[in-house]
């Protein structure tokens, strides 16, 4: 993430690159769901700024940020047909969280494992408007300049998304300390085998789904029902998962997308990630784990992602 750092020889135009650059990690990551894929299109954005005619940029915080969206669309359009062909369920690539993720409610949401499955429903166009005026704040014309297009139509993709996002999005908002106390019971129970204490923290409908991107072993389909998704866990310390035993299995909780979520390793390798979803009393209701190799580099760095919105 430190690409361009700043110091005593950093020209003005680094400078102001880095100033922003957090934020526009922050409006990539939203809007394609993959670290890799937002690190490139904040680098590509450098690149372009580096080259840009930055005496008639009169804010360079919007340019940037129109930069950086006009980059990320290009990447949502064409990586759509590959997203549509996946195999087994698809689900964004996680990151560890820290600084303004662990601490507002807005940011944490917005940058959820759930919250980023519903926005990849949208359209291209109603993702970029909707992460970049439901989370980031700015207005319909300057989200009509950082898209190139009139600000009616901004404002029409605007209502589809915000109505579309509503319809899916978890309807819960379960107390962090509460969400915290949860995931370490279910931790306790997993790397117990402890049937019994994880039937008690799952929801009755729970559903759980499983991203293996065809690279390793996964369920291909959603895992529905507490008894189903107890049994899954309870069997991870007793059985080998992708050749690892469970001897020589690890798990920790840590922040993932700000929120708490368990993070297993074993052979010198990140295994797996997952994450969690609550009801109003604070049984969970999905889990979202994924596996795929590909979409565990940016946790197995160690790197945490600051992911704040301002």
């Amino acid at each position: 993430m430190n690409d361009v750092a700043p110091g005593q020889d950093a020209g003005p135009a680094q400078q102001v690159f880095h100033d922003h650059r957090r934020l526009l990690f922050s409006v990539a990551y939203r809007l394609l769901g993959s670290a890799a894929d937002a690190e490139d299109a904040v680098q590509d954005a450098w690149i372009r700024w580096s080259s840009a005619d930055r005496s008639q940029v009169a804010d360079p915080k919007a340019y940037l940020t129109r930069i950086v969206s006009n980059l990320a669309l290009e990447r949502l359009r064409s990586t759509r047909h590959k997203r549509e062909t996946y195999v087994g369920p698809w689900l964004p690539e996680p990151i560890l969280t820290g600084g303004d993720a662990a601490d507002a409610a807005v940011s944490a949401e917005s940058v959820s494992m759930a919250m980023l499955v519903v926005l990849e429903s949208l359209s291209p166009l109603e993702r970029a408007v909707f992460v970049l005026k439901e989370v980031f704040g700015f207005s319909h014309a300057e989200i009509a300049e950082a898209t190139e297009r009139t600000e009616p139509a901004v404002r029409q993709a605007a209502h589809r998304a915000r109505e579309h996002v509503q319809a899916r999005r978890p309807r819960y908002s379960t107390d962090r300390t509460r969400q915290r106390e949860v995931t370490e019971r279910f931790f306790a129970a997993t790397t117990g085998g402890d049937l019994n204490a994880l039937l008690e923290l799952l929801s009755p409908d729970v559903t759980l789904w499983t991203d293996g991107g065809g690279k390793v072993r996964q369920a291909l389909r959603p895992v529905v029902g507490a008894d189903t998704v107890a049994g899954w866990f309870a069997a991870m310390g007793t059985v080998t998962y992708q050749g690892i035993d469970p001897a020589d299995m690890r798990a920790e909780l840590v922040e993932i997308n700000g929120g708490p979520g368990m993070l297993f390793s074993g052979a010198g390798r990140v295994i797996s990630t997952v994450t969690f979803d609550f009801d109003a009393e604070g049984r969970i209701t999905a889990i979202h784990n994924v596996a795929n190799p590909d979409k565990l580099r940016a946790v197995s760095t160690g790197a945490r992602y600051d992911v704040g919105t301002t």
